[in-house]
């Protein structure tokens, strides 16, 4: 384990060995391809722990943050999870935003009974792997439904996609936006696809401008995104380019540039919305790492702010009592909406379609489940 800026609280202690402590674990990306994810997820978990530490703990204990970081590589998440398990034995455990990430984590804490709270993995899979397994974000199927309504609202039936095929994440999002694209009226007129890390897509960007789209959904993270907006404006491919909260990133704008000016994204929230909750997150969250936060920081501070509350109703920080207050957790008030966790604890609220103007996320409209 890596000690540090990002990895505040490391320390080779058993709680076991200290009856004041409670100890929370976290694994995200730090590092690697999607490493804005990770930095931002762990800011929102750090500040969650650091104000409960400061109003005196929970269940009359201090708190101890335990970081792993899967550096953004497939294997690696399962790999932390379980030697941070074997080692420190936290409570529960806050990740990932990669559902791809999460998926490979989740077997190993729903077989040792550990609680795992993810703060923005949207695959519908993440949860099914077992009922210590939560989250605080809508699922897939509602984001997908999100963009084609949106599309088809502005006029634009026929769409071209193009999907990251190594992401759980983006493959599922795709799926999800053709059933509701084509039952309601929308053609795909092109289909393509690419995997994490590539550079070029001009093949298939040609492919797809030779169709005459009205819209293209780039179903994966911000990382290609910035990319595929540069090139596709390159080819004079002027049509809106729209993608999931898999683009909410600094880096998105920081790569495509110009080329991202008029596009659209569905996110958890906007730092727009005048909500109280909002408004004293930003505020908090700006004194403190003197930037604003994006989603991902937002729904890990939700993520492990909900842990908290549930560890009081349980009374207790005993797996199966904690376990079942998480699940039974109902108007959470939280920054990026209330949440109630259903049956297959996934949360049911809101998105917002943002679109990048003069190089910032504007708020465009709310979409309620």
């Amino acid at each position: 384990m890596l000690c540090g800026l990002f990895f505040s609280g490391c320390k080779k202690k058993d709680s076991a060995g200290n009856p004041d402590e409670i100890v929370i674990g976290e694994f995200a990306s730090l590092t690697g391809a999607t490493a804005s994810f990770g930095q931002s997820a762990h800011k929102g978990v750090r500040m969650a722990v650091d104000e409960a530490n400061a109003n005196g703990g929970v269940l009359g204990k201090k708190l101890r943050l335990v970081t792993e970081d899967d550096q953004s590589k497939a294997g690696e998440a399962a790999t932390v999870v379980r030697r941070m398990i074997s080692r420190e034995k936290p409570v529960a455990i806050i990740g990932e935003v990669a559902s791809s990430r999460s998926l490979e984590a989740a077997p190993i804490c729903q077989q040792n009974k550990i609680p795992m709270i993810s703060p923005a993995s949207t695959n519908p899979k993440v949860t099914e792997t077992g009922d210590y397994i939560f989250r605080v974000c809508f699922i897939d199927p509602f984001q997908g439904a999100v963009l084609a309504k949106f599309m088809l609202q502005r006029g634009w039936k026929n769409a071209a996609i193009l999907t990251d095929v190594k992401q759980d994440y983006a493959v599922g999002l795709t799926d999800f936006f053709k059933d509701y694209f084509t039952k309601n009226g929308g053609t795909i007129v092109s289909e393509q696809s690419y995997s994490s890390g590539d550079k070029d897509f001009k093949a298939q960007l040609t492919s797809i401008r030779s169709t005459n789209p009205e819209a293209i959904l780039v179903a994966g993270y911000y990382n290609e995104a910035g990319l595929i907006a540069s090139q596709a404006r390159e080819l004079d491919i002027k049509v809106p380019l729209l993608g999931g909260d898999g683009w909410d990133s600094p880096s998105l704008v920081e790569v495509a540039g110009d080329a991202m000016e008029g596009n659209f994204f569905s996110n958890h929230f906007s730092a727009e919305d005048k909500s109280p909750a909002v408004q004293d997150f930003l505020a908090k969250y700006k004194a403190k790492y003197l930037e604003s936060p994006d989603a991902m920081s937002a729904l890990a501070y939700d993520a492990t702010m909900l842990l908290f509350d549930a560890m009081k109703r349980a009374g207790t920080t005993d797996s199966a009592a904690l376990r079942d207050a998480i699940a039974s957790t109902s108007g959470f008030p939280a920054v990026t909406g209330n949440i109630t966790l259903d049956a297959n604890r996934n949360a049911s609220k809101s998105a917002v379609i943002l679109q990048i103007q003069n190089g910032k996320f504007r708020f465009v409209e709310t979409v309620a489940p």
